[in-house]
This record gives structure tokens, C-alpha cells and sequence, in this order.
């Protein structure tokens, strides 16, 4: 339950309440909120003299329902540039798997300016899934990526591997990028929690949409409201394609929760050769924005050389985007 409390009580009041009721406290939209376990199904004649409105919910997908934010929220990564919200825009954020020399990510940022994208994407701490593959360079990685974002104006976005690094990421980077293998790390999520940095939270491969939006539920009851959601493909029975991107899921995100949506068909097939058309298929879903990842020379990347595109075919099917964004009322930034 989400009891909005009045105006008349101040915070320190609000935190006795939330000790009561086992409930987190969070500022939403100028006022307090209580956060209760599910199970509290109404207001107790003690405590309505506090509350000025409540929200019931059937279970714990709560500060990201639409049931209690009627719309999607709009996250502000600067002056310019909003995810979700009334602006109809699709946000499309380009680059390369991992950061691995300043010659490649320059490379990069070349053509996101080229283009108009103002979101690069790179990784420099990876999760990877053998211990003998490259794992990113690290801190000077990200230093690579603020000198890119200095030199020509974008705006970054990274991945936190694990705990101990959040902190450098948040420093270094615009958005926060939570992998799919960490979508459960409770550290990662808490820390996210503690900064007003937009976070981008990835589905984890084995999850379902309850278990994804619950993780959303951690850094938002923790404080921080802006909160991205990104369908990268699940694990199903089928070996051909390296993930499947679930499609009925996002129309069901899109449904239920107030969270702007990014979707990623590079993770989900695996395959340069499928992206373009996966991609198209995004966009004309009204998606809210795109990860694709690009590689001066993928023959030759250090981390998922198979899915990514080089330069020729990410500008060719960018091209192809804006009519689709056209249809269904999108605007590409």
C-alpha cells in the first residue's frame, strides 16, 4: 500500500509513521509517501487522521504501477534530453560493447555526432561469463568516456559491475547502467538508490516481469525516481538465436508500469545480421528508447564481437528508422 500523507505532517513525523507501519518513506512530486509491505490492504482509524489518499495493490509492483502514476514518468538526462514522459521521443544511445582504446571510442563519438545520437554507450567494468574473456579497462575506461563527453558534448552511459565501483560509474557517466547479471545484486540496487542519477536496469535473462519490476522497486523506494527499465532478451528453449527478445513483455511493461522503456536487440539476438530488423520492430512498438551496439571494426572487438554493427550498417538502419518513428508518432533524438 502507498499512503500519501498531508501536507501538515513534516518528515520527521512521516519516519515515526513509516517505523509503525514497516514502511520506506519516499518524496514523490512534493509529498511524503509511506511504502508498506502488500499485505496492508487498508488504513487503520489510527493513522487516517495522518493520510490524505492510499493506493491499494494486489502486490509489491507498487511505486512503478500505473495504478498510483497514471503515466509514464519522464526521465531527465539533461536540459535537452528526456526519456518517457509527454515527449513522444524515442532516445537512441549508440557504442561500442566495451571501451578498449581512446582511438576506438573516439571512433565512436565521431559518429554519434555525425548522426545526432547524444548518448554513447561503452562498458569498462564487464561482468563477463568466463574469467579468460576481457573484463574492460576499468576506471581508465571511464576516464576515456568523460574525455569524449567534454570534447563533444554527449552524454554517457555505463555499466556497474558490482559494488565497489558504483560510486566511479555515478562520478564518470550520466546513466547508470545495471547489467542483466546484476539485476539482483541488493548492493548495486541500494547504492543506485542513495543518487538522483537515472539508472538503467537491465531484465536479468532467467526473470520474470514481476521478479525485473520488483528490482525497479528497490532503487525507487530508496529514493531515487528515475528509473529505466530495459528489455535485452530472456532465456527460452531455442538455441539458434542467443537470447529472445520478449516483445509480449514489453507491450505488458508498457501496460502496467510507469517507467520508460529501452529496449536492446543487439544482446537479445547475438547476431549482426538480425539487428537491423529487430530494431525496426522496437521502434514501431512506440519504444522509448534504443541500445544498439557499434564497433569501428567488430571483426577485431575484444567483447561480443557477433552482434555488434559496424559504422556503414548502423547509419544505414538509423536512416531507416525515421520513417517508422513517423507512424507511430515518435521523434528520434
Amino acid at each position: 500500500m502507498i499512503l500519501r500523507v498531508k501536507n501538515t505532517i513534516d518528515e520527521k513525523k512521516a519516519n515515526e509513521l513509516g517505523k509503525e507501519l514497516d514502511a520506506f518513506v519516499v518524496k514523490y512530486d512534493g509529498s511524503l509517501l509511506l511504502v508498506t509491505p502488500t499485505k496492508l490492504k487498508e488504513v487503520s482509524e489510527k493513522h487516517k487522521e495522518f493520510v490524505s489518499e492510499s493506493f491499494v495493490f494486489n502486490d509489491d509492483i507498487q511505486l512503478a504501477s500505473k495504478k498510483f502514476i497514471p503515466h509514464t514518468r519522464e526521465i531527465k538526462i539533461s536540459d535537452n534530453i528526456s526519456i518517457g514522459g509527454k515527449t513522444n521521443n524515442t532516445v537512441v544511445i549508440t557504442g561500442p560493447c566495451s571501451v578498449e582504446s581512446e582511438e576506438q571510442i573516439e571512433q565512436s563519438a565521431q559518429l554519434c555526432v555525425k548522426l545526432g545520437v547524444q548518448i554513447i554507450r561503452a562498458g569498462c567494468f564487464k561482468p563477463r561469463t568466463s574469467p579468460y574473456s576481457f573484463q574492460g579497462m576499468g576506471l581508465e575506461g571511464l576516464k576515456l568516456l568523460d574525455k569524449m563527453r567534454s570534447k563533444y558534448g554527449l552524454k554517457v552511459i555505463s555499466e556497474v559491475r558490482d559494488s565497489t565501483h558504483v560510486q566511479d560509474i555515478i562520478q564518470y557517466s550520466d546513466i547508470v547502467q545495471i547489467g542483466a547479471k546484476s539485476m539482483y545484486d541488493h548492493g548495486i540496487l541500494k547504492a543506485c538508490a542513495k543518487t538522483n542519477k537515472p539508472v538503467l536496469l537491465k531484465r536479468g535473462f532467467g526473470t520474470t516481469l514481476q521478479e525485473f519490476v520488483q528490482s525497479a522497486e528497490f532503487i525507487l523506494s530508496g529514493g531515487n525516481e528515475n528509473v529505466i527499465l530495459c528489455e535485452r532478451g530472456i532465456r527460452t528453449f531455442e538455441t539458434k538465436t542467443r537470447f529472445t527478445l520478449d516483445l509480449c513483455g514489453v507491450a505488458w511493461l508498457k501496460e502496467h508500469t510507469n517507467l520508460p522503456i529501452i529496449l536492446d536487440p543487439s544482446h537479445a539476438i547475438g547476431y549482426a545480421y538480425g539487428v537491423p530488423d529487430l530494431t525496426r520492430a522496437c521502434m514501431a512498438m512506440g519504444c522509448d528508447g534504443l541500445l544498439i551496439e557499434t564497433h569501428p571494426n567488430p571483426s577485431v572487438a575484444k567483447s561480443d564481437a557477433s552482434q555488434q554493427l559496424n559504422f556503414d550498417q548502423f547509419t544505414k538502419l538509423y536512416e531507416s528508422l525515421k520513417s517508422i518513428a513517423t507512424a507511430v508518432n515518435k521523434n528520434i533524438i
